[in-house]
């Protein structure tokens, strides 16, 4: 990726100037220059002024700050079709208050729309008050690793007193704070530390790193190794620097800044004696006999310490993607020999009372899940697979690849797993408000599931699909989306869960052929329940069914009255809709407690995504914009697919759709009629 970096030269005679400028605009300062300014703008591609791209660029970033701010400091979406899609992200330190990060996200990007007039790829970190992050691109870059352009950012400053020491201290420093970080299982705080060091004589180190939310951990390590490195080889005896990547920032100081270092706590002193520094004033040392001013003393010593610190990092740095390497588990692993995430038996029964039945949250054809809690206190939901399933290996080594791959806001956490013996136990997050359907389809329940609650359950299913589909680092197919599999945490956002049937599809893969169905038939696509085909555009039409079922508050499987005959809700739906009556179709729990027009766009386009010709249906980008945007004009639906024509057809519609049994195909496949 091609990057110019706009700035403006300017000489300072003074360097007290040039110290203010740089701990307040971040400034490139070397000797006596500094840059001014921080946007990079693409140069190898180019968008046309005022056309389509550049008005979802313009629609993009006037409402970043708010999306940003409201949404825990991250926020990333993508807009538009084909070449015109935008894909944009903005990002603050986490914890940050709300005001503080909208604060930072605005200038950035109104300086992006003003200095970057018509390039598609363009990024800043604002790093003024607060630190944060604005990009957009013309391709998805989410998920993916950019190590250029690179910004180094060095204080005009000398460090006083022996060098070589202090860079000793300060490559051991930076090694564990990459080391925590990249341990750190947190969510809330993914790829991000901030940390003040011990003292060191008089003074403290204060440095901060932070990564995108979507990369991996080991591009994280790998983003962040090459700007400590970067620092060490152009900053090397000043008093701090900043390096800024696209994807990650490093910054050190002795001085705290962004209040992000109000609860940090200071790391175990680097030597137990602390560390020696020449005195400030001093201008000879004794060496061998002879006096050698501190100035010689360093450029004799300095150059040799830097190799070998960056020798030392990029020993670490080998040894820890040696280590991830062996650790990553691929699709087709066997997992018994893995060592992340893994769990003895004995830890998983003192969490759960012994799989007490007290303790029992749900039951299903795989097995039961537990609730259980962590001798720290942490809560867990187990998922106890059943050992006389025949499936059961199969499912649970793929639950545990997949979800080791992803992680989302809207996707359930794996936090484990326990492999010995028979027994196949997966451990998440513990969910106290259990799964959607606890509440959907419970008379003295689904009233707490107000409209602005269930919009914003459709949302966020939507966003877990998108990025399963397309903004994680593997395409994942789910197979098996239905309100049983929606868990709802405390707010009630929602999160997808089982993954046991997940398919990973190459990049360039579109769809996928099985002659081993498996899933469950109220929410299954036509083309895979014919035709065992499955894709994208499957998961569609199961998340259009969900839909229907959210804004009507009765199962799939429920049977309806119209035009004189019975028929599904699928059916149902579309009936009323080409009347003109979709809003029928609302939970009567609702009252007057809703919003006509968004209920009335929701259903059209759940219709949308339940037609029968699976090129008709929409994707999870184009939903999301939908859901969104009151703007977007909806196409005309088609026929639903499994559309109940007649009677004799409605006789086997119900014996589908009205059955709660299930069905074994292939002999090692369980089917599940609702």
């Amino acid at each position: 990726m091609a990057i110019k970096y706009l700035g403006v030269n300017r000489f300072f005679h003074n360097r007290l100037d040039a110290q203010k400028l740089y701990q307040e605009t971040g400034s490139l300062i070397s000797a006596s220059f500094c840059s001014v300014s921080a946007q990079f703008c693409g140069k190898s591609l180019f968008f046309t002024p005022n056309g389509t791209y550049d008005t979802n660029r313009r629609l993009v970033l006037s409402t970043l700050a708010s999306n940003v701010s409201s949404r825990d400091g991250y926020y990333n979406v993508s807009v538009g079709e084909g070449p015109e899609r935008i894909y944009a992200l903005g990002l603050c330190i986490p914890g940050s208050d709300p005001k503080l990060c909208s604060d930072c996200i605005q200038p950035v990007s109104l300086a992006l729309l003003q200095n970057c007039p018509n390039q598609t790829d363009s990024y800043q970190w604002g790093i003024k008050t607060m630190l944060c992050l604005v990009r957009y691109s013309n391709h998805s870059f989410f998920n993916s690793l950019n190590l250029q352009p690179v910004l180094k950012l060095c204080s005009p400053m000398n460090i006083t007193g022996n060098v070589t020491e202090f860079n000793r201290i300060w490559a051991n420093f930076m090694e564990d704070m990459i080391t925590t970080l990249a341990a750190s299982t947190s969510y809330e705080r993914r790829h991000y530390a901030a940390k003040a060091s011990h003292p060191i004589g008089l003074q403290r180190i204060y440095a901060l790193m932070q990564c995108i939310p979507g990369v991996s951990v080991v591009d994280c390590e790998s983003c962040l190794r090459q700007s400590v490195l970067k620092s060490l080889e152009n900053c090397s005896g000043r008093k701090g620097s900043k390096i800024r990547r696209p994807t990650c920032f490093f910054r050190w100081e002795f001085y705290s800044y962004y209040g992000a270092f109000v609860d940090t706590d200071s790391s175990p002193p680097p030597n137990p004696q602390g560390p020696q520094f020449l005195p400030p004033n001093a201008t000879e040392n004794a060496i061998d006999g002879t006096n050698m001013s501190t100035r010689t003393i360093l450029v004799i010593v300095a150059p040799a310490a830097i190799i070998v610190v960056l020798l030392a990092l990029g020993f670490a740095y080998w040894k820890r993607i040696k280590s991830f390497k062996q650790m990553k588990l691929k699709p087709d692993d066997d997992i018994t020999n893995s060592q992340p995430l893994r769990y003895d038996l004995k830890t998983i029964e003192a969490a759960t009372n012994n799989f007490s039945g007290n303790n029992k949250l749900g039951e299903g054809g795989f097995g039961v899940v537990y609730k259980g809690t962590f001798p720290d206190g942490t809560e867990i939901a187990v998922k106890r697979l059943s050992i006389t399933s025949r499936q059961g290996l199969q499912e649970f080594t793929n639950e545990v690849n997949v979800l080791l791959k992803l992680q989302h806001n809207n996707l359930v956490e794996l936090l484990g797993y326990c492999l010995e013996g028979e027994e196949k136990i997966l451990v998440y997050e513990f969910l106290s408000n259990k799964s959607l359907d606890v509440f959907l389809f419970d008379t003295m329940n689904q009233r707490q599931l107000d409209w602005t609650k269930r919009y914003n359950i459709i949302e966020g299913i939507a966003r877990g699909i998108l990025y399963l589909h397309r903004d994680s680092r593997h395409k994942i197919i789910h197979r098996d989306l239905k309100v049983s599999n929606i868990l709802l945490d405390a707010d009630m956002n929602p999160k997808i869960a089982d993954f046991g049937l997940a398919k990973i599809f190459a990049m360039e893969q579109t769809r996928a052929e099985t002659s081993k169905i498996a899933g469950t038939y109220g929410y299954m696509a036509p083309e895979y329940r014919m035709h065992g085909q499955f894709s994208m555009e499957s998961d569609i039409y199961s998340f259009g069914v969900l839909v229907l079922e959210i804004i009507n508050g009765k199962t799939c499987s429920s049977i309806y009255q119209t035009d004189g005959t019975s028929c599904n809700l699928v059916t149902y739906a579309w009936r009323l809709w080409r009347k003109g009556l979709a809003l029928e179709l609302m939970d009567s729990t609702f009252e007057e407690d809703y919003q006509s027009e968004k209920v009335d766009r929701c259903i059209h386009i759940a219709l949308l995504c339940v037609q029968e010709n699976p090129a008709d249906r929409p994707n999870l980008s184009t939903i999301i914009s939908m859901l969104t945007s009151s703007q977007i004009t909806l196409s005309i639906p088609n026929k639903p697919g499994f559309y109940v024509h007649s009677r004799r057809l409605e006789a086997e519609g119900l014996k589908l759709f009205g059955t709660n049994s299930s069905l074994s195909i292939n002999d090692d496949v369980s089917v599940t009629l609702v």
